[in-house]
């Protein structure tokens, strides 16, 4: 079991920033991969950035060169950093922690609101 806590959300002006946090606990495979996703209301979650354990990352085309996603092996935590941020990134974010085990098991945070408007 993994068990992950987010933090970070808020509310932040259009053009702001915001630093998004996510710390995993439990049984921590050495190959793993983190990410962020978001749900907007009446919209499906979708995947926001994620990173690979040797530091591969994808972004969604609707963030490049705005959100960043760093990774801290020692610590097990995940951050994104989130820059120019638009009221169309509103939305409930989420951690996700995937591993390979018989499977691959999928693990998520309770969710953290962001909020971008005037």
């Amino acid at each position: 079991q993994v068990h992950l806590v987010e933090s970070g959300g808020g509310l932040v002006h259009p053009g702001g920033s915001l630093t998004l946090s996510c710390a995993a606990s439990g049984t921590i495979s050495s190959i793993n991969f983190m990410g962020w996703y978001r749900q907007a209301p009446g919209k499906q979650r979708e995947l926001v950035a994620s990173i690979g354990s040797l530091g591969n990352t994808n972004y969604a085309d609707s963030v490049k060169g705005r959100f960043t996603i760093s990774r801290d092996d020692a610590r097990n935590t995940v951050t994104l950093q989130m820059n120019s941020l638009k009221p169309e990134d509103t939305a409930a974010y989420y951690c996700n922690y995937r591993h390979y085990r018989r499977g691959w098991e999928d693990y998520w945070g309770q969710g953290t609101q962001v909020t971008v408007s005037s």
